[in-house]
């Protein structure tokens, strides 16, 4: 059974930073790519990064790039989300995201709020 954990997420100031954590399981984790994603109130999920299982080839969001660093760990089954320079704008839900043998498969997500 494929599980997605994510935690991290909180309240940080603008110009803040936080990292956010995807415990995986159910799956071979090595051999598939990952991805985050965010939905803010009111609007759809949105893409924000992914990496790939070779090379560690990574792509991102374009109002992330810099900002952001997708990275793994295959030995803990863990994928994380450096964020810096956060904005207001960054402000969602983030979701950890895996296609597994034709299904998308999310866990439950972790809340990030931007605000002084």
């Amino acid at each position: 059974q494929v599980q997605l954990v994510e935690s991290g997420g909180g309240l940080v100031q603008p110009g803040g930073s936080l990292r956010l954590s995807c415990e995986a399981s159910g799956f071979t984790f090595s051999r598939y790519d990952i991805a985050w994603y965010r939905q803010a109130p009111e609007k759809e999920r949105e893409f924000v990064a992914r990496i790939f299982t070779i090379g560690g080839i990574t792509s991102y969001k374009d109002s992330v790039k810099g900002r952001f660093t997708i990275s793994r760990d295959n030995a803990k089954n863990a994928v994380y989300l450096q964020m810096n320079s956060l904005k207001p704008e960054d402000t969602a839900v983030y979701y950890c995201n895996v296609e597994y043998s034709g299904d998308n498969y999310w866990g439950q997500g972790t809340q990030v709020t931007v605000s002084s």
